[in-house]
């Protein structure tokens, strides 16, 4: 009687520890990281301007009408941080956005988190650390997305293009927002311009397209702009301005 009695107990506690599998939330038409240069070639002043810009993007009524109109009308978004190789955050986490209400939450959550700036920037790594956040997302997406934003080319890490030939690899579309910073980066011109490299050694994937703010002010338009392409998963000219 006792032998069975620690039998019992002893199945019970395996499965106890038999973990079901994990279910996804419900599913939604886009799954999208933001990865957003937070490098010191950024001021207060600029950075302020683009998380201004990203807030004012999502909450924007255009950019809720596209995303109602979907397919499963929703989406699910993570805004991610980043600055040299040793540098990447989760700032908000996965959210689900399906209204207006949703937009306007998630743009006050970003209004409240605080703020880091670190020395040098690297694009692999912004790349590196989205894709693995892609692959912690909890909602079944039809389309998996990273918008990569920065005003400096890769300075720090490995080279930007073997980041996004592994994000490409497993079905990723990387699409780009350069801001067109007419001041040098740390006193140096970048090798060529901005929009011309994101467009050659950061996008890629099905559809992915460059849209270039030509300056911090513009930035929550061209952010707009960006937006409703990605949730329509509309093709287009590879290069615009915004």
């Amino acid at each position: 009687m006792r032998r069975r009695s620690l039998l019992a107990v002893a199945g019970a506690a395996a499965s106890l520890h038999r973990v079901p599998p994990a279910r996804a939330e419900e599913p939604v038409d886009v799954a999208l990281v933001m990865a957003v240069d937070v490098s010191r070639s950024i001021d207060e002043d600029e950075a302020r301007l683009q998380r201004e810009g990203y807030r004012a993007a999502v909450s924007d009524p255009r950019v809720v009408e596209a995303i109602r109109g979907g397919m499963l009308g929703s989406v699910a978004v993570a805004y991610t941080e980043w600055a040299g190789v040793e540098y990447q955050r989760l700032v908000i986490p996965w959210t689900r956005i399906a209204s207006q209400r949703d937009a306007e939450a998630w743009a006050e959550a970003l209004a409240q988190a605080p703020r880091a700036s670190l020395s040098w920037t690297s694009v692999s790594g912004g790349i590196d650390h989205a894709r693995r956040v892609l692959g912690e997302c909890p909602y079944e997406a039809t389309r998996r997305v990273i918008d990569v934003s920065g005003d400096g080319v890769n300075n720090s890490g490995p080279p930007a293009e073997q980041a996004r030939d592994r994000a490409v690899a497993e079905g990723i579309t990387i699409n780009g927002l350069p801001i067109l910073n007419d001041r040098p980066t740390f006193g140096r011109p970048p090798p060529v311009p901005l929009d011309i490299y994101f467009r050659e050694s950061v996008i890629g994937g099905a559809g992915a397209f460059v849209i270039a703010a030509e300056d911090f002010e513009a930035f929550g338009q061209a952010v707009r702009r960006k937006l409703i392409r990605e949730i329509a998963g509309r093709d287009g000219p590879g290069l615009m301005r915004g």
